[in-house]
């Protein structure tokens, strides 16, 4: 039985991972996971699933819910992600937290040899290099969970990396897919959030309808298959069918297909290298009957090329795109800016900075902070 460490057990992917762990009781067990504030739903999980280690954002609930469990292990903080992400009971841990404070703990699982299933964007975007780094010196596995990497992950498995010519991400366009720029002045939050094919959170989701996400995604891919960006390319499929390609220097190209289901990935990841059922809608290419491709138009989604510009610049930038793209979504979310300024926020910041070009952790941290700083210091003026 495999014994599972959860960061970010309420989140989208959090819930749909505690799904799989219900389809499968024989298979998993959730020994820790982590919350943030939502204290109703972490009694949910420690009467369904009985963990030994939970942590929570505050001090108070922590007390509140060791008073209620006393057979329960509890902390808190960014000290208590740590100690879910390194508990020693587990030997897998799937960060699903939001942001880069996913970061720390992954590093210092990694450290204690535990198997990491990844769907926390920011922990590679912000510093692939030790990440990837640490993974090899220490032996441990990163699979990935964002549908669009496993996609190649499962269309890599027997293929020798050599014979790779390119990756094809593909993207539903997100809310907005067919709107013009002009069209994009005087959109709303609630217009961000209705996303056409998938349900995600809140922050995922503008970060869809602004192409951020995909290109946060060609970082990721970058880390974790060891291409160059001039090999990773996207394409705009409607129907989120095909999640991802690989296309090989012999002109073969080979696809992942199935609905637009997060648990399928996430269960991959858990299951790997083998697979198991899972009770969800199947794919019926008869019934669907078209599916729809389209050139990715960069300047129409600016995001994205700013999310190569850094990423090809390297170094500390894409720590910076990070940064700014929280703040600035953040304050879009907050109705504080509009949707366009989003871009023109993390554009400020990366021209501002001075890229530092193999930034240690502590470097890492100090640039991340700097450029919150720096978008809240533009809001504000």
């Amino acid at each position: 039985m495999k014994k599972i460490s959860l960061m970010g057990a309420s989140g989208s992917i959090g819930t749909q991972t505690l799904d799989i762990i219900r389809q499968h009781p024989d298979e998993f067990q959730l020994v820790a996971f982590s919350v943030g504030k939502n204290i109703h739903f972490a009694r949910q999980v420690i009467n369904e699933f009985h963990p030994e280690l939970v942590s929570v954002l505050e001090k108070s609930s922590m007390e509140m819910l060791k008073a209620e469990f006393p057979s329960i292990s509890f902390t808190y903080g960014q000290l208590g992600l740590t100690e879910v992400a390194v508990y020693n009971k587990a030997n897998i841990l799937v960060n699903a937290v939001l942001g880069r404070v996913g970061l720390e703990p992954t590093l210092q699982a990694i450290e204690e040899r535990k198997t990491i299933a990844i769907a926390n964007k920011e922990t590679l975007v912000t510093a692939g290099h030790l990440v990837m780094e640490a993974a090899k010196n220490y032996g441990v596995d990163l699979l990935p969970v964002d549908s669009e990497h496993s996609a190649i992950f499962q269309a890599l498995q027997g293929e020798n990396a050599k014979n790779i010519d390119r990756l094809i991400l593909t993207a539903s366009g997100g809310s907005f897919r067919d709107y013009s720029r002009a069209d994009l002045e005087a959109v709303t939050v609630e217009q961000a959030l209705n996303h056409p094919n998938w349900s995600m959170g809140a922050k995922i989701t503008i970060d869809s309808a602004t192409m951020m996400n995909k290109g946060l995604e060609v970082i990721e891919a970058h880390w974790l298959f060891s291409l160059p960006y001039d090999k990773i390319d996207c394409l705009l499929h409607n129907e989120s069918i095909i999640h991802s390609m690989v296309e090989f220097h012999d002109s073969s190209v080979i696809a992942q297909l199935g609905t637009p289901d997060m648990r399928v990935p996430i269960q991959y990841a858990l299951s790997y290298p083998d697979r198991l059922p899972l009770k969800n809608k199947r794919l019926d290419l008869a019934k669907i009957g078209q599916l729809h491709f389209k050139e990715m138009d960069y300047d129409r989604f600016r995001c994205l090329a700013l999310a190569y510009q850094a990423g090809k610049e390297g170094g500390s930038m894409p720590a910076v795109l990070n940064a700014a793209n929280e703040a600035a979504v953040a304050a879009f979310l907050e109705g504080k800016i509009s949707f366009l300024k989003i871009e023109e926020l993390i554009e400020k910041a990366l021209t501002r900075h001075s890229c530092i070009k193999a930034p240690t952790l502590s470097e890492i941290q100090e640039v991340d902070e700097e450029t919150r700083a720096y978008i809240y210091s533009l809001l504000s003026s």
